[in-house]
Protein backbone atom coordinates (compact mmCIF):
# COMPACT_ATOMS: atom_id res chain seq x y z
CA UNK A 1 0.00 0.00 0.00
CA UNK A 2 0.94 3.59 -0.84
CA UNK A 3 2.71 5.22 2.22
CA UNK A 4 1.62 9.18 3.02
CA UNK A 5 3.97 11.88 2.38
CA UNK A 6 5.67 13.51 5.24
CA UNK A 7 5.58 16.95 3.69
CA UNK A 8 2.48 18.22 3.37
CA UNK A 9 0.81 21.50 2.55
CA UNK A 10 -1.07 23.56 4.72
CA UNK A 11 -2.82 26.97 4.00
CA UNK A 12 0.11 28.80 5.24
CA UNK A 13 2.67 26.58 3.96
CA UNK A 14 4.31 23.31 3.40
CA UNK A 15 5.42 20.92 6.62
CA UNK A 16 7.78 18.30 7.14
CA UNK A 17 7.01 15.36 9.67
CA UNK A 18 8.65 12.50 10.46
CA UNK A 19 7.90 8.62 10.40
CA UNK A 20 7.18 6.56 13.45
CA UNK A 21 10.34 4.59 14.62
CA UNK A 22 10.52 1.25 16.95
CA UNK A 23 7.03 1.49 18.93
CA UNK A 24 5.75 3.64 16.82
CA UNK A 25 6.53 2.22 13.74
CA UNK A 26 3.31 2.85 11.40
CA UNK A 27 3.02 6.57 11.75
CA UNK A 28 3.67 9.81 10.79
CA UNK A 29 3.99 12.66 13.17
CA UNK A 30 3.91 16.12 12.35
CA UNK A 31 5.12 18.33 15.71
CA UNK A 32 4.50 22.05 16.44
CA UNK A 33 2.30 23.29 13.77
CA UNK A 34 1.40 26.85 14.50
CA UNK A 35 -1.96 27.48 14.12
CA UNK A 36 -2.55 31.05 15.27
CA UNK A 37 -0.06 34.05 15.48
CA UNK A 38 2.63 34.47 18.47
CA UNK A 39 0.75 35.72 21.48
CA UNK A 40 3.58 38.18 22.35
CA UNK A 41 3.80 42.07 22.33
CA UNK A 42 0.30 43.52 21.41
CA UNK A 43 -1.09 40.54 21.19
CA UNK A 44 -1.07 39.29 25.05
CA UNK A 45 -4.57 38.93 26.52
CA UNK A 46 -6.08 39.24 22.66
CA UNK A 47 -7.97 36.52 20.94
CA UNK A 48 -5.52 34.73 18.66
CA UNK A 49 -4.57 35.41 14.80
CA UNK A 50 -4.22 34.19 11.87
CA UNK A 51 -0.70 32.67 11.62
CA UNK A 52 1.82 34.13 8.98
CA UNK A 53 2.58 32.42 5.76
CA UNK A 54 6.44 31.01 5.71
CA UNK A 55 8.51 29.67 2.68
CA UNK A 56 10.29 26.29 2.20
CA UNK A 57 9.66 23.61 4.35
CA UNK A 58 8.99 24.14 7.78
CA UNK A 59 10.66 21.46 10.14
CA UNK A 60 7.74 20.07 12.17
CA UNK A 61 9.48 17.22 13.58
CA UNK A 62 10.07 18.15 17.73
CA UNK A 63 7.52 19.20 19.91
CA UNK A 64 7.16 23.26 20.37
CA UNK A 65 7.78 25.51 23.28
CA UNK A 66 5.08 24.98 26.09
CA UNK A 67 2.81 27.79 27.29
CA UNK A 68 4.33 29.84 30.84
CA UNK A 69 4.18 27.72 33.91
CA UNK A 70 6.35 26.41 36.69
CA UNK A 71 8.79 24.81 35.34
CA UNK A 72 8.47 21.73 37.39
CA UNK A 73 4.96 20.79 35.41
CA UNK A 74 6.85 21.31 32.35
CA UNK A 75 8.68 17.48 32.56
CA UNK A 76 9.17 15.39 29.81
CA UNK A 77 11.26 13.12 30.75
CA UNK A 78 13.43 12.54 34.22
CA UNK A 79 15.80 15.74 34.15
CA UNK A 80 14.40 16.91 31.47
CA UNK A 81 11.40 19.90 30.56
CA UNK A 82 10.23 21.41 28.10
CA UNK A 83 10.99 25.12 27.10
CA UNK A 84 8.50 27.71 27.61
CA UNK A 85 7.58 30.71 25.73
CA UNK A 86 4.23 32.73 25.90
CA UNK A 87 4.91 32.02 21.56
CA UNK A 88 2.95 28.69 21.94
CA UNK A 89 -0.11 28.10 20.06
CA UNK A 90 1.21 24.83 18.15
CA UNK A 91 -0.34 21.46 17.38
CA UNK A 92 0.83 18.18 16.92
CA UNK A 93 -0.94 15.76 14.13
CA UNK A 94 -0.48 12.18 14.23
CA UNK A 95 -1.73 9.70 11.55
CA UNK A 96 -1.23 6.00 10.36
CA UNK A 97 1.53 5.96 7.62
CA UNK A 98 -0.70 4.43 5.26
CA UNK A 99 -2.79 6.39 2.80
CA UNK A 100 -6.67 5.58 3.20
CA UNK A 101 -8.75 5.22 0.28
CA UNK A 102 -11.14 7.33 2.41
CA UNK A 103 -10.81 10.40 4.99
CA UNK A 104 -9.73 9.41 8.47
CA UNK A 105 -12.02 10.77 11.26
CA UNK A 106 -10.55 13.49 12.99
CA UNK A 107 -9.43 13.57 17.02
CA UNK A 108 -8.41 16.57 18.90
CA UNK A 109 -7.25 16.28 21.95
CA UNK A 110 -7.21 18.94 24.55
CA UNK A 111 -4.70 18.84 27.43
CA UNK A 112 -5.94 18.85 31.51
CA UNK A 113 -4.11 21.15 33.94
CA UNK A 114 -6.64 23.10 36.52
CA UNK A 115 -6.39 25.61 33.30
CA UNK A 116 -2.76 26.63 35.16
CA UNK A 117 -0.57 23.94 34.09
CA UNK A 118 0.00 21.45 31.00
CA UNK A 119 1.67 20.87 27.77
CA UNK A 120 1.06 18.60 24.40
CA UNK A 121 4.91 18.03 25.23
CA UNK A 122 3.69 15.73 27.86
CA UNK A 123 5.00 11.69 26.91
CA UNK A 124 1.05 10.75 28.11
CA UNK A 125 -0.18 12.58 25.09
CA UNK A 126 1.91 11.08 22.39
CA UNK A 127 -1.40 9.75 20.01
CA UNK A 128 1.12 8.18 17.95
CA UNK A 129 -0.95 4.47 19.56
CA UNK A 130 -4.14 5.94 19.06
CA UNK A 131 -4.40 6.62 15.71
CA UNK A 132 -2.60 3.39 14.52
CA UNK A 133 -4.53 1.11 16.57
CA UNK A 134 -8.38 3.05 15.56
CA UNK A 135 -6.69 4.63 11.74
CA UNK A 136 -7.80 7.90 13.18
CA UNK A 137 -6.27 11.37 12.70
CA UNK A 138 -5.12 12.77 15.99
CA UNK A 139 -4.95 16.22 16.81
CA UNK A 140 -2.99 17.16 20.22
CA UNK A 141 -3.48 20.97 21.04
CA UNK A 142 -1.71 23.66 22.83
CA UNK A 143 -3.50 27.15 24.24
CA UNK A 144 -2.82 29.74 26.60
CA UNK A 145 -4.15 29.37 30.67
CA UNK A 146 -3.19 31.19 33.81
CA UNK A 147 -3.13 34.65 32.96
CA UNK A 148 -2.01 34.72 30.19
CA UNK A 149 -5.45 32.68 28.70
CA UNK A 150 -8.47 32.93 31.51
CA UNK A 151 -7.87 37.27 32.97
CA UNK A 152 -10.74 39.11 32.04
CA UNK A 153 -9.30 42.10 31.88
CA UNK A 154 -11.26 44.10 29.86
CA UNK A 155 -11.95 46.88 32.65
CA UNK A 156 -8.54 47.99 31.91
CA UNK A 157 -9.36 48.23 27.80
CA UNK A 158 -9.44 51.54 25.82
CA UNK A 159 -9.68 51.55 22.12
CA UNK A 160 -6.25 51.65 21.70
CA UNK A 161 -5.18 49.08 24.11
CA UNK A 162 -8.06 46.54 23.98
CA UNK A 163 -8.07 43.16 25.82
CA UNK A 164 -10.33 40.00 24.89
CA UNK A 165 -11.95 37.89 27.49
CA UNK A 166 -11.11 34.03 27.31
CA UNK A 167 -8.07 33.88 25.16
CA UNK A 168 -7.65 30.46 26.29
CA UNK A 169 -10.66 29.10 25.11
CA UNK A 170 -10.06 31.53 21.63
CA UNK A 171 -7.30 29.52 20.98
CA UNK A 172 -8.99 26.13 21.57
CA UNK A 173 -11.48 27.61 19.02
CA UNK A 174 -8.79 28.46 16.36
CA UNK A 175 -7.13 25.42 16.65
CA UNK A 176 -10.80 23.91 15.40
CA UNK A 177 -10.78 26.14 12.72
CA UNK A 178 -7.00 25.36 11.57
CA UNK A 179 -8.44 21.13 11.40
CA UNK A 180 -11.28 22.87 9.13
CA UNK A 181 -8.98 24.39 6.86
CA UNK A 182 -6.10 21.65 6.66
CA UNK A 183 -6.67 18.30 7.87
CA UNK A 184 -8.09 17.13 4.78
CA UNK A 185 -4.47 17.76 3.47
CA UNK A 186 -3.13 14.99 6.31
CA UNK A 187 -5.85 12.50 5.28
CA UNK A 188 -8.46 13.39 7.78
CA UNK A 189 -12.26 13.75 7.59
CA UNK A 190 -12.76 17.90 8.13
CA UNK A 191 -16.81 16.78 8.29
CA UNK A 192 -15.96 14.05 11.09
CA UNK A 193 -14.51 15.88 14.09
CA UNK A 194 -14.32 14.54 17.44
CA UNK A 195 -13.36 16.83 20.63
CA UNK A 196 -11.80 15.13 23.41
CA UNK A 197 -10.22 16.62 26.70
CA UNK A 198 -9.38 15.62 30.24
CA UNK A 199 -9.74 17.51 33.65
CA UNK A 200 -9.88 21.02 32.90
CA UNK A 201 -9.38 19.76 28.77
CA UNK A 202 -12.68 17.92 29.30
CA UNK A 203 -13.87 21.26 31.15
CA UNK A 204 -12.86 22.72 27.58
CA UNK A 205 -14.86 20.42 25.77
CA UNK A 206 -17.91 21.30 28.04
CA UNK A 207 -17.19 25.20 27.37
CA UNK A 208 -17.00 24.91 23.62
CA UNK A 209 -20.30 23.15 23.77
CA UNK A 210 -21.95 25.79 25.50
CA UNK A 211 -20.38 28.20 22.96
CA UNK A 212 -21.70 29.54 20.02
CA UNK A 213 -18.95 30.65 18.20
CA UNK A 214 -17.60 26.68 17.95
CA UNK A 215 -20.96 25.21 16.67
CA UNK A 216 -19.94 23.33 13.40
CA UNK A 217 -16.38 23.33 14.13
CA UNK A 218 -16.83 19.24 15.51
CA UNK A 219 -19.09 16.42 15.22
CA UNK A 220 -18.62 14.30 18.64
CA UNK A 221 -17.16 15.08 21.84
CA UNK A 222 -15.70 13.25 24.71
CA UNK A 223 -15.38 14.88 28.30
CA UNK A 224 -13.35 13.03 30.30
CA UNK A 225 -13.44 13.76 34.38
CA UNK A 226 -14.43 17.29 33.65
CA UNK A 227 -15.18 19.89 36.34
CA UNK A 228 -18.34 21.53 34.90
CA UNK A 229 -18.61 23.86 37.58
CA UNK A 230 -14.91 25.28 37.20
CA UNK A 231 -15.90 28.71 35.29
CA UNK A 232 -15.21 31.94 36.89
CA UNK A 233 -18.65 34.36 36.70
CA UNK A 234 -18.07 37.67 35.69
CA UNK A 235 -18.39 39.72 39.30
CA UNK A 236 -15.84 37.54 39.96
CA UNK A 237 -13.34 38.06 36.88
CA UNK A 238 -13.68 41.72 37.85
CA UNK A 239 -12.28 41.18 41.22
CA UNK A 240 -9.41 38.83 40.38
CA UNK A 241 -8.39 40.91 37.46
CA UNK A 242 -8.56 44.29 39.51
CA UNK A 243 -6.16 42.08 42.23
CA UNK A 244 -3.78 40.55 39.71
CA UNK A 245 -2.73 44.10 38.22
CA UNK A 246 -2.85 45.18 42.46
CA UNK A 247 -0.30 42.58 42.84
CA UNK A 248 1.80 43.49 39.74
CA UNK A 249 2.25 47.23 41.04
CA UNK A 250 2.88 45.96 44.40
CA UNK A 251 4.17 42.24 44.80
CA UNK A 252 4.51 42.09 48.22
CA UNK A 253 0.97 43.21 48.58
CA UNK A 254 -1.09 41.44 51.27
CA UNK A 255 -5.35 40.96 50.43
CA UNK A 256 -7.67 38.27 51.39
CA UNK A 257 -10.90 40.26 50.83
CA UNK A 258 -13.28 40.04 47.61
CA UNK A 259 -14.44 43.79 48.21
CA UNK A 260 -13.08 46.47 46.52
CA UNK A 261 -12.55 49.31 49.06
CA UNK A 262 -9.45 50.57 46.95
CA UNK A 263 -9.38 53.31 44.87
CA UNK A 264 -9.91 52.45 41.00
CA UNK A 265 -6.45 51.62 38.75
CA UNK A 266 -5.96 53.87 36.09
CA UNK A 267 -6.08 52.04 32.66
CA UNK A 268 -2.90 53.50 31.60
CA UNK A 269 -1.46 52.10 34.79
CA UNK A 270 -2.92 48.67 34.39
CA UNK A 271 -1.52 48.54 30.36
CA UNK A 272 1.65 50.00 31.77
CA UNK A 273 2.06 47.23 34.29
CA UNK A 274 0.07 44.34 31.99
CA UNK A 275 2.93 44.74 29.10
CA UNK A 276 5.78 44.00 30.88
CA UNK A 277 8.71 42.31 28.29
CA UNK A 278 8.90 39.60 31.36
CA UNK A 279 6.12 37.49 31.23
CA UNK A 280 7.72 35.51 34.60
CA UNK A 281 6.15 38.78 36.41
CA UNK A 282 2.86 37.58 35.31
CA UNK A 283 3.20 34.47 36.03
CA UNK A 284 4.51 34.95 39.41
CA UNK A 285 1.54 37.59 39.78
CA UNK A 286 -0.96 34.86 39.07
CA UNK A 287 0.50 32.46 41.49
CA UNK A 288 0.07 35.34 44.00
CA UNK A 289 -3.97 35.43 42.70
CA UNK A 290 -4.00 32.11 42.79
CA UNK A 291 -3.66 32.02 46.87
CA UNK A 292 -5.84 35.46 47.40
CA UNK A 293 -8.57 33.29 45.50
CA UNK A 294 -7.99 30.42 47.70
CA UNK A 295 -7.83 32.60 51.14
CA UNK A 296 -10.81 34.61 49.84
CA UNK A 297 -13.11 32.69 47.79
CA UNK A 298 -12.86 29.06 49.77
CA UNK A 299 -10.30 27.30 47.82
CA UNK A 300 -11.83 28.69 44.09
CA UNK A 301 -9.42 28.94 41.05
CA UNK A 302 -9.62 31.87 39.34
CA UNK A 303 -8.41 31.17 36.25
CA UNK A 304 -10.52 29.06 33.98
CA UNK A 305 -13.25 30.13 31.71
CA UNK A 306 -15.11 33.25 32.29
CA UNK A 307 -18.82 33.71 31.67
CA UNK A 308 -18.62 37.01 29.52
CA UNK A 309 -22.06 37.08 27.80
CA UNK A 310 -19.87 36.62 25.18
CA UNK A 311 -17.76 33.55 23.52
CA UNK A 312 -19.36 31.95 26.79
CA UNK A 313 -22.73 33.55 27.49
CA UNK A 314 -23.78 31.22 29.96
CA UNK A 315 -22.37 28.77 32.09
CA UNK A 316 -21.67 25.00 30.74
CA UNK A 317 -23.90 23.58 33.60
CA UNK A 318 -26.27 26.13 32.95
CA UNK A 319 -26.26 25.93 29.01
CA UNK A 320 -27.36 22.03 29.87
CA UNK A 321 -29.47 22.42 31.81
CA UNK A 322 -31.60 24.90 29.45
CA UNK A 323 -31.15 22.46 26.75
CA UNK A 324 -28.95 24.96 24.99
CA UNK A 325 -25.49 22.88 24.66
CA UNK A 326 -24.22 22.15 21.31
CA UNK A 327 -26.25 19.36 20.08
CA UNK A 328 -23.32 16.89 18.78
CA UNK A 329 -22.79 12.98 20.56
CA UNK A 330 -21.47 13.30 24.29
CA UNK A 331 -19.63 10.42 25.69
CA UNK A 332 -18.80 12.02 29.53
CA UNK A 333 -17.53 10.34 32.38
CA UNK A 334 -15.05 10.30 35.87
CA UNK A 335 -13.18 8.11 37.60
CA UNK A 336 -14.21 5.90 40.79
CA UNK A 337 -10.93 7.29 42.69
CA UNK A 338 -11.34 11.18 41.18
CA UNK A 339 -9.74 12.53 44.75
CA UNK A 340 -7.13 10.27 45.55
CA UNK A 341 -4.60 11.64 43.26
CA UNK A 342 -4.88 14.99 44.65
CA UNK A 343 -5.04 13.96 48.38
CA UNK A 344 -1.80 11.92 47.65
CA UNK A 345 0.55 14.71 44.82
CA UNK A 346 -1.44 17.99 44.48
CA UNK A 347 -3.60 19.51 47.05
CA UNK A 348 -5.72 21.31 44.92
CA UNK A 349 -9.16 20.33 45.90
CA UNK A 350 -11.00 21.84 48.41
CA UNK A 351 -11.27 20.26 51.66
CA UNK A 352 -14.89 18.08 52.31
CA UNK A 353 -16.05 20.74 55.36
CA UNK A 354 -14.96 23.84 52.70
CA UNK A 355 -17.25 22.17 49.84
CA UNK A 356 -20.15 21.32 51.98
CA UNK A 357 -20.10 25.02 53.21
CA UNK A 358 -21.16 26.13 49.79
CA UNK A 359 -23.88 24.40 49.90
CA UNK A 360 -26.57 26.53 51.17
CA UNK A 361 -29.23 24.69 52.70
CA UNK A 362 -28.64 23.46 55.62
CA UNK A 363 -30.97 20.25 54.71
CA UNK A 364 -29.20 19.56 51.56
CA UNK A 365 -25.76 19.60 53.50
CA UNK A 366 -26.56 17.53 56.13
CA UNK A 367 -28.26 15.03 53.64
CA UNK A 368 -24.92 15.18 51.36
CA UNK A 369 -23.18 14.77 54.32
CA UNK A 370 -24.90 11.36 55.62
CA UNK A 371 -23.57 9.78 52.11
CA UNK A 372 -19.97 10.08 53.07
CA UNK A 373 -19.19 8.82 56.61
CA UNK A 374 -16.53 6.87 56.47
CA UNK A 375 -13.38 8.68 57.45
CA UNK A 376 -10.89 10.17 55.30
CA UNK A 377 -11.62 7.88 52.40
CA UNK A 378 -15.35 8.97 51.91
CA UNK A 379 -14.20 13.07 52.68
CA UNK A 380 -11.75 12.17 49.76
CA UNK A 381 -14.36 11.15 47.80
CA UNK A 382 -16.78 14.17 48.70
CA UNK A 383 -14.08 16.60 47.56
CA UNK A 384 -13.83 14.44 44.38
CA UNK A 385 -17.53 14.06 43.92
CA UNK A 386 -18.18 17.51 44.00
CA UNK A 387 -15.65 19.08 41.75
CA UNK A 388 -16.49 16.08 38.92
CA UNK A 389 -18.86 13.30 39.58
CA UNK A 390 -21.62 15.33 40.70
CA UNK A 391 -21.51 17.79 38.40
CA UNK A 392 -21.06 15.75 35.56
CA UNK A 393 -23.97 13.85 36.27
CA UNK A 394 -25.97 17.06 36.34
CA UNK A 395 -24.41 18.00 32.90
CA UNK A 396 -25.33 14.48 31.19
CA UNK A 397 -28.66 15.05 32.52
CA UNK A 398 -28.85 18.47 30.66
CA UNK A 399 -27.20 17.36 27.18
CA UNK A 400 -29.24 13.81 26.85
CA UNK A 401 -32.06 15.68 26.30
CA UNK A 402 -30.84 17.26 22.94
CA UNK A 403 -28.19 14.75 21.98
CA UNK A 404 -27.06 10.96 21.89
CA UNK A 405 -25.32 10.80 25.71
CA UNK A 406 -22.77 7.76 27.04
CA UNK A 407 -21.60 8.14 30.38
CA UNK A 408 -18.96 6.32 32.12
CA UNK A 409 -16.96 5.50 35.61
CA UNK A 410 -13.36 4.43 35.15
CA UNK A 411 -13.21 1.62 37.81
CA UNK A 412 -9.83 -0.16 36.67
CA UNK A 413 -6.79 0.22 37.80
CA UNK A 414 -3.52 -2.26 38.04
CA UNK A 415 -2.19 -4.02 40.63
CA UNK A 416 0.62 -1.04 40.94
CA UNK A 417 -1.90 1.29 41.46
CA UNK A 418 -3.88 -0.05 43.92
CA UNK A 419 -0.67 -1.32 46.10
CA UNK A 420 0.24 2.40 46.14
CA UNK A 421 -3.38 3.47 47.20
CA UNK A 422 -3.88 5.54 43.82
CA UNK A 423 -6.53 3.04 42.41
CA UNK A 424 -8.51 4.50 39.46
CA UNK A 425 -7.83 7.89 40.30
CA UNK A 426 -8.03 11.18 38.10
CA UNK A 427 -5.81 10.71 34.61
CA UNK A 428 -5.60 7.08 35.25
CA UNK A 429 -7.90 6.40 32.16
CA UNK A 430 -5.52 8.57 29.99
CA UNK A 431 -2.91 5.58 30.34
CA UNK A 432 -5.58 3.10 28.03
CA UNK A 433 -6.96 5.88 25.44
CA UNK A 434 -3.33 7.01 24.45
CA UNK A 435 -2.49 3.21 24.94
CA UNK A 436 0.81 4.80 27.07
CA UNK A 437 1.21 1.39 29.07
CA UNK A 438 3.06 0.41 25.64
CA UNK A 439 5.63 3.14 26.33
CA UNK A 440 8.21 3.21 29.21
CA UNK A 441 6.72 6.02 31.04
CA UNK A 442 2.83 3.62 31.54
CA UNK A 443 4.91 -0.07 31.52
CA UNK A 444 5.72 0.27 34.90
CA UNK A 445 2.24 0.81 35.94
CA UNK A 446 0.94 -2.45 34.06
CA UNK A 447 4.38 -4.95 35.28
CA UNK A 448 1.88 -7.53 37.04
CA UNK A 449 -1.26 -7.43 34.95
CA UNK A 450 -0.69 -6.73 31.31
CA UNK A 451 -2.83 -8.90 29.91
CA UNK A 452 -5.80 -7.70 31.66
CA UNK A 453 -4.42 -3.90 31.00
CA UNK A 454 -3.75 -5.12 27.02
CA UNK A 455 -7.85 -5.35 27.22
CA UNK A 456 -8.85 -2.72 28.98
CA UNK A 457 -6.75 -0.52 26.83
CA UNK A 458 -8.09 -1.97 23.12
CA UNK A 459 -11.81 -1.69 24.74
CA UNK A 460 -11.62 1.85 26.05
CA UNK A 461 -9.64 2.82 22.68
CA UNK A 462 -11.89 0.95 20.65
CA UNK A 463 -14.61 2.31 22.14
CA UNK A 464 -13.61 5.72 21.58
CA UNK A 465 -12.46 5.43 17.66
CA UNK A 466 -15.63 3.69 17.24
CA UNK A 467 -17.84 6.84 18.45
CA UNK A 468 -15.27 9.34 16.59
CA UNK A 469 -16.55 7.47 13.22
CA UNK A 470 -19.96 7.06 14.08
CA UNK A 471 -20.85 8.91 17.33
CA UNK A 472 -21.82 5.58 18.85
CA UNK A 473 -19.52 4.03 21.48
CA UNK A 474 -20.39 0.30 20.38
CA UNK A 475 -21.83 -2.82 21.21
CA UNK A 476 -22.98 -2.45 25.48
CA UNK A 477 -22.86 0.65 26.05
CA UNK A 478 -26.63 2.19 26.31
CA UNK A 479 -27.50 5.71 25.45
CA UNK A 480 -28.02 7.11 28.66
CA UNK A 481 -31.48 8.70 29.74
CA UNK A 482 -32.34 10.53 33.27
CA UNK A 483 -35.34 7.88 32.93
CA UNK A 484 -32.98 4.64 33.15
CA UNK A 485 -29.87 6.55 34.11
CA UNK A 486 -27.28 3.96 32.00
CA UNK A 487 -23.99 3.95 33.07
CA UNK A 488 -20.98 2.01 31.52
CA UNK A 489 -18.68 0.62 34.16
CA UNK A 490 -15.46 0.50 32.26
CA UNK A 491 -13.08 -2.49 33.95
CA UNK A 492 -12.16 -5.64 33.31
CA UNK A 493 -14.68 -6.60 32.23
CA UNK A 494 -17.07 -3.79 31.83
CA UNK A 495 -20.44 -3.83 32.35
CA UNK A 496 -24.02 -1.44 32.90
CA UNK A 497 -25.35 -0.71 35.73
CA UNK A 498 -28.19 1.28 36.28
CA UNK A 499 -27.72 4.59 38.34
CA UNK A 500 -24.74 3.74 40.22
CA UNK A 501 -24.23 5.29 43.68
CA UNK A 502 -28.36 6.06 43.29
CA UNK A 503 -28.57 7.44 46.99
CA UNK A 504 -25.38 10.32 46.62
CA UNK A 505 -26.83 11.47 43.26
CA UNK A 506 -30.13 12.12 44.69
CA UNK A 507 -28.46 14.05 47.46
CA UNK A 508 -26.17 16.24 45.24
CA UNK A 509 -28.92 16.40 42.40
CA UNK A 510 -30.77 18.93 45.12
CA UNK A 511 -27.65 21.37 44.78
CA UNK A 512 -27.43 21.14 41.09
CA UNK A 513 -31.12 20.88 39.97
CA UNK A 514 -32.65 22.83 37.79
CA UNK A 515 -34.84 26.37 39.32
CA UNK A 516 -38.01 24.80 40.12
CA UNK A 517 -37.03 21.36 39.71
Amino acid sequence: MALLDTKVTTVNGVVGGARGKRLRRGTISWRGIPFAAPPVAHRRFRAPEPVHDWPGVRDCTKLAKAAIQEKRFTAVAPGKFAPMAEDCLTLNVFSPEVESSRPRPVMVFIHGGAFILGTAATPLYDAAFLARAQDVVVVTIQYRFGPFGFLDLSQFATDDRPFDTNAGLRDQIAALRWVQENIAAFGGDPDNVTVFGESAGGSSVLALLSAPEATGLFHHAIAQSPAPELVVEQDEATVYADEFVRILRDPQRRNTSMERTEDPIDPAEAQRLLTTPNPALLLEAGNRLMRFATKSSGGAIPFAPVVDGDVLPRSPLAAATEGLTVPVPLVIGSNKDEGKLFAKLWNVLPDSERMLMRVEDEEVRREIAAQYGNGDRDRIRLAGDSIFWAPMTAFADGHSKVAPTYVYRYDYRTKVLDATGFGATHATELFTVFGAYRAPMGAGLAIADWPGTRRVTENVQGRWGAFARTGDPGLGWPVYTTDERKVLVINDPDRVVADPDTLRRQAWYRVHAPSGA
